[in-house]
């Protein structure tokens, strides 16, 4: 298997084009980077609001039991 470029130098330098490429691919790699970014934030305040919902439904099903159990309602 051949190499396309003699050395690193002549690959960074992409055959005169290493401006254009080496954009492309930053401009290609940031919006990935930004969405893996943006997915793990939002799966952080997903979980967060889970356990949010959890913990309330736990104190309203507590004062329920507390309440039926001294006979009153709620």
């Amino acid at each position: 298997m051949n190499s396309a470029f003699a050395s690193w130098h002549d690959f960074w330098l992409m055959g005169g084009y290493a401006f254009y490429v080496w954009l492309a691919v930053a401009f290609t790699l940031a919006p990935l980077l930004a969405l893996v970014l943006h997915t793990r934030l939002q799966r952080k305040a997903l979980l967060r609001d889970i356990r949010r919902q959890q913990a309330s439904a736990r104190r309203v099903a507590a004062a329920r039991g507390r309440a039926s159990a001294q006979g009153g309602e709620v």
